[in-house]
């Protein structure tokens, strides 16, 4: 349960679930177009209508190395009564080349009541194995171009989230996740016009497959859904748990590379 509790306040409040490169496609090697340094989202989420938590997005240039990198930050918290009840203050981090566009070092750093889990992992990539160091596993050999969970989310929106996708595609992402490869399926489910604070937008809607146990009932208990503009930019997150439906939306913006233009007429 770990896992998936990491899964959905990690990436459910930072957002998510993005896409990835899926196996043995090569990386990209120009700057991303869809996001870039500066931008920042910010979002909330709700049980009903009491307000559970929120999590930010960022991107900045820095310098890892003596290279120039983007260091990609998703931080998520509980607030209010679930606060109180199971609090959780986690941080993903990702170094991540513009150029290449794949991860040299990711950081997570996990408070999740009274679990704890800090870990560093270095990215050497090769033309047929990445080589991966983690400060707590040591060394390990995977898939080539493998992506951190954080980075696998900003390539979603730079590659694959597009008109060119079929409904009831799975796409599926190789990422390396709590100390292991770890394949995501994100499940294509076509176009939809949602009501947000922003207006009417038309987005991508998707549905990450999720583990089925204690948490989810089903694998399709979350759907996100992502602005068809040029930012492709996940506006809301809604899942489906044992103990409730939960609702993550963008609540601010600032710094998008592209205009933010998913509006329906």
């Amino acid at each position: 349960m770990k896992k998936s509790i990491a899964i959905v306040l990690g990436l459910g409040l930072l957002l998510f679930f993005g896409g990835g490169l899926s196996a043995g496609q090569a990386p990209g090697q120009s700057v991303p177009r869809s996001f870039g340094p500066g931008e920042e989202l910010h979002y909330g989420m709700r049980y009903g209508f009491i307000r559970g938590g929120g999590g930010t997005l960022s991107v900045k240039d820095t310098i890892w190395n003596g290279q120039r990198v983007y260091h990609l930050v998703g931080s998520a918290h509980t607030s209010g009564l679930a606060d109180k009840i199971f609090r959780v203050r986690d941080v993903y981090e990702s170094f991540f080349d513009p150029y290449t566009q794949l991860p040299v070092k990711s950081v997570r750093n996990i408070s999740e009541g009274r679990y704890r889990w800090y870990n560093e992992s270095l990215f050497e990539h090769g033309a047929d194995s990445t080589r991966i160091l983690s400060q707590r596993s040591g060394e390990h050999y995977v898939k080539p171009n493998i992506l951190d969970i954080v980075s696998a989310f900003y390539i979603g929106r730079e590659k694959h989230f597009n008109d060119q996708m079929k409904i009831g595609e799975i796409i599926t992402l190789h990422t390396w996740f709590a100390d292991e490869e770890f394949p995501l399926r994100i499940r294509y489910r076509g176009l939809e016009a949602i009501d947000t604070s922003f207006g009417k937008l038309e987005c991508y809607k998707f549905s990450p497959v999720t583990e089925v146990g204690r948490a989810f009932e089903t694998e399709d208990d979350m759907h996100v859904w992502i602005t068809r503009d040029a930012n492709r930019l996940p506006v809301r997150i809604r899942f489906n748990l044992k103990v409730g439906s939960f609702v993550c939306d963008l609540e601010q913006f600032r710094g998008l590379k592209n205009p933010f233009s998913s509006f329906v007429p």
